[in-house]
This record gives structure tokens, sequence and C-alpha cells, in this order.
């Protein structure tokens, strides 16, 4: 029950109809009740044997309440998350991608390990042990099914948050390249020091 309704924007507005929220002021509760009269002096419905307005002991006053409408479910939720998160983003060839910007606690994939060269049995190997030494903290996958451009464009599409990429530097100086998905900037990391940092960026 609301007395008031806060003044709202167009984008609020807009927030309340895609969640199926209507805001229908006192209108139903002041024409369904016995008093209301219209311009000319006559019930609004003169049907109803109600008075639905509302005395308010701390203030002395009646007023007709306002209403708010919520309907609301899985549907609509899992909508506003995925328009909300929804962006696209231009790189320096002029190609547009799609990018899913959910927050690192709703993104069903937190962390993807990336090997820059699946035909070095060397890298994949360093790869696998990382995403399984990850696995246990964090939600961590593996894929080498294409390369390292479209994988970083299919983890993007699917809010995955980070991609650790590991390439033929990994072998020698120990570290990985830790690529931001929303930004697309990156940081270079000890292996050593890699799940300490992820666990540092996701919360």
């Amino acid at each position: 029950m609301y007395r008031y309704f806060p003044e709202r924007g167009e984008e609020d507005k807009q927030w309340d109809e895609l969640m199926g929220i209507a805001n229908r002021t006192n209108y139903d509760l002041r024409v369904h009740s016995k008093k209301p009269e219209n311009e000319e002096g006559k019930r609004i419905n003169p049907d109803s044997t109600e008075d639905l307005s509302y005395f308010d002991e701390a203030t002395k006053e009646r007023f007709y309440p306002y209403v708010i409408e919520p309907a609301i479910g899985v549907n609509r939720t899992l909508l506003a998350v995925m328009m909300d998160a929804y962006t696209e983003k231009t790189n320096d060839k002029g190609e547009t991608r799609v990018i899913l910007k959910l927050t690192p606690e709703l993104a069903p994939i937190k962390v993807a390990v990336l090997p820059l060269a699946k035909n070095k049995p060397e890298i994949v190997e360093m790869a696998r042990k990382i995403k399984k030494d990850l696995q246990p903290s964090m939600r961590t996958v593996y894929d080498d099914t294409g390369g390292i451009g479209k994988l970083y464009a299919r983890q993007d599409e699917i809010g995955t948050p980070f991609c650790v990429t590991v390439d033929h530097e990994s072998l020698v100086d120990n570290a990985v390249t830790v690529r931001d998905r929303d930004t697309w900037q990156q940081d270079r990391i000890g292996i050593d020091a890699l799940k300490e940092y992820m666990q540092e960026r996701l919360s």
C-alpha cells in the first residue's frame, strides 16, 4: 500500500513496463469506492457500497492508497538481466562484437582458459593444469576449438568475465595473459599468483 508514488523518470517507467509492474495510482480504489463523484457531482460507481479510503491516524487524513501491481517471475527476471547486460563493441578492425556484461555473480562461467596454440602439447598441458587448479574455486572452462580471436569473442558473448591465455612465453616466464571482458585490457600475471588474482577480481 502506497500513499504517494515518487517521481519517476522515463527509464524507470520502461523498467516498470518490462518487469510487468503497473503503478495504478489511486484509480482502482477510488473508482470502486462509494464516495467519489465525477465533475457533474454524480457518483463514479453507484453500485459500490464500500468506502475504500484509508484513514491515517498519524496525520488525521483520509486518502485512497496507491496500488502497485507487480507481475514478475523467472521469465521476466531473466529477460531484464539479459537486456541490461547486452552490449556491443567495435574492435580495431571495425567489427561489431556482442558482449554480455553479466556481473561475476551471475556469469555461469567465471574464467575461460585458452591455449594460444593447441598443436603445442606443452602449452595445452599447462592450460589444462591451470584450468584444473582454478576449477575448485571458480567455474572454469578450457577451450581450444578456434583461433584466439574467436575464442575471446565466444566468451564475450556468453558473459565470461575473464579469459586466461597460455602462450609460448608462458613456458619461459611461467605467466599468463588475463583479459578483461568489459575493457579488453590484458594483464600479465604469474601462474603462482593467478588464483588469488582471479578471486580478487571476481569478488
